[in-house]
């Protein structure tokens, strides 16, 4: 699938952290957590991250998934595949993707969807986790995907996880 005229990229990456955020075994992730999101804030191609409390070292973890202060997501919107990529993969996100199982439970199910979205639109949480449903249930689609379905993505070929988890 090629990009719409006229639409951006947005992404929900949810996971479960394996301790409370205030934890010492997720302690490395937390810390970083306002790093890598500055990081890609600044990039080329950034559009929008769904915002947390604003607290320091808190990122997204405050917008629970079911009433659950270990589900964590990140939500943002971003000009392009490639551009989404080039943070994914070529930043210091890579290497905290990387080392993902020391802090985050492995759900065993899809846990992170793309889809279009009209520019100017900034999707709600609600929104995507019923992206990521429909992702689930029915497979990718112009509805949700995952990168396998996008043409345009080439770097998560050599980076990805395992097929079940990132299509």
């Amino acid at each position: 699938m090629t990009q719409p005229a006229g639409h951006h990229l947005a992404e929900l990456n949810v996971g479960r952290l394996l301790a409370p955020t205030d934890d010492p075994r997720v302690a490395e992730f937390m810390a970083a957590l306002d790093r890598v999101n500055g990081l890609g804030k600044r990039m080329p191609g950034f559009v929008w991250m769904m915002e947390g409390s604003g607290e320091p070292g808190t990122g997204n973890t405050d917008a629970k998934i079911g009433g659950d202060p270990q589900y964590v997501s990140n939500l943002t919107v971003w000009e392009s595949v490639e551009t989404l990529e080039a943070f994914v993969w070529n930043t210091v996100h890579r290497a905290f993707y990387e080392r993902r199982q020391e802090w985050f439970q492995v759900l065993g199910k899809m846990h992170f969807v793309m889809w279009w979205v009209p520019a100017g639109h900034r999707p709600t949480l609600d929104e995507a986790l019923a992206r990521l449903e429909h992702l689930r249930m029915h497979g990718s689609s112009d509805q949700a995907f995952g990168w396998k379905y996008l043409k345009d993505a080439q770097l998560w070929k050599t980076h990805s996880c395992a097929q079940v988890a990132a299509e």
